[in-house]
């Protein structure tokens, strides 16, 4: 079978794509327009996919309006700049929506991107999600009258596990939780005390399944990745990763090709993964211009072998390639190139593993 590879979830747009999502932006078309523009990207991204070979396949998240806010849309009571700032290294802010009223439920759940991209191929889908960790930072500090934080966590905890749930149940290969305010809590809260919050509220939800859906179930982690930037490439990843591998899933996928020393990282993950848990080491870099060749990634794959069990190695791309759907810093064929590197130079170094 050799070592698998999968993406993270978002593949840049297509140019019509985007150019609709504007023109709803502005009035110009209707939602049944852009609808059928979101439903022909998806075809396109599956197929695509299948050509270069990849063994499992995303919808590209092409009818996402963010990896975070999908299950926001429509929701009523929310201040959409009324939350938290986030800071990338470039100067350029992303904001998140803070919540007004109470009670909290998702408008959208992914099962529905999901069960989109299942039209198209019968190769294994896997489906990316929110963590509830995240969505947990749209409750306002200064909390919300007749709606207090522990009614709103629990009905968080429940909204979340039917999120996850509804993607198993509709034949997911993998759900992945996005988690990348994981390492951005540390530069938040450099005690890890926010850190314990997160990991406790996802366990919290990971709980409610049983060790066979969980085996199902990973979580991602990087520096963020939006406008070719990131928002917490300087915490130290000896902070982030011991706290990480206590979330209650079974695969881990983390950004490498990016940090400035792999091999300590590599070194850190060897040190603190859990006995049964796959490691998905990121190969390519989408922040880096420069498209990898196959060769690259199986240097890239062999050096994480003489750290990790071979049988608990996978590859995937370090991030999302536009995790917003107004991302447009790296194109779609570079991202597809970059993929098909990925998917090249994982078989050959299998291929020298002698798996």
């Amino acid at each position: 079978m050799g070592i698998p590879t999968e993406a993270i979830g978002s593949i840049p747009r297509p140019a019509a794509l985007v150019d609709a999502l504007a023109q709803h932006a502005q009035g110009l078309i209707g939602p049944e327009e852009l609808a059928a523009r979101q439903a022909a990207a998806v075809a396109d991204t599956v197929a695509r996919l299948e050509q270069i070979g990849s063994p499992v396949l995303v919808d590209g998240e092409q009818s996402k309006p963010s990896f975070l806010t999908y299950p926001l849309e429509g929701l009523e009571g929310l201040d959409p700049a009324g939350g938290p700032e986030i800071p990338f290294a470039d100067g350029h802010t992303r904001r998140l929506p803070a919540l007004t009223k109470g009670p909290f439920r998702y408008r959208r759940r992914a099962e529905t991107y999901l069960k989109e991209a299942l039209k198209h191929t019968e190769r294994p889908v896997k489906q990316a999600v929110i963590a509830p960790s995240a969505l947990s930072l749209l409750y306002p500090a200064d909390g919300i009258a007749d709606y207090p934080p522990k009614v709103f966590f629990d009905d968080l905890v429940v909204e979340a596990e039917a999120d996850i749930r509804g993607c198993l149940e509709a034949g997911a290969h993998v759900v992945q939780l996005d988690f990348t305010e994981g390492r951005l809590s540390l530069k938040l809260d450099p005690s890890g005390a926010l850190l314990d919050d997160l990991i406790a509220l996802n366990n919290r939800v990971l709980s409610r399944f049983t060790e066979a859906e969980q085996a199902r179930i990973g979580v991602h982690t990087c520096p963020g990745g939006d406008g070719d930037s990131t928002h917490s490439a300087d915490v130290d990843y000896a902070d982030l990763l011991p706290k990480l591998f206590q979330l209650k899933v079974g695969n881990f996928y983390i950004q490498i090709a990016g940090e400035a020393d792999p091999e300590r990282s590599l070194r850190l993950i060897a040190d603190h993964l859990r006995p049964g848990s796959r490691v998905f080491i990121g190969v390519t870099d989408p922040i880096d211009p420069v498209v990898e060749t196959p060769e690259t990634v199986r240097d890239r794959v062999l050096a994480a072998a003489r750290h990790i069990p071979v049988e608990l190695l996978g590859t995937c791309d370090d991030c999302g390639f536009a995790p917003f759907a107004d991302d447009i810093s790296t194109t779609r064929e570079t991202a597809f190139a970059k993929i098909e590197a990925r998917v090249r130079g994982t078989a050959l170094a299998s291929e020298m593993l002698g798996v």
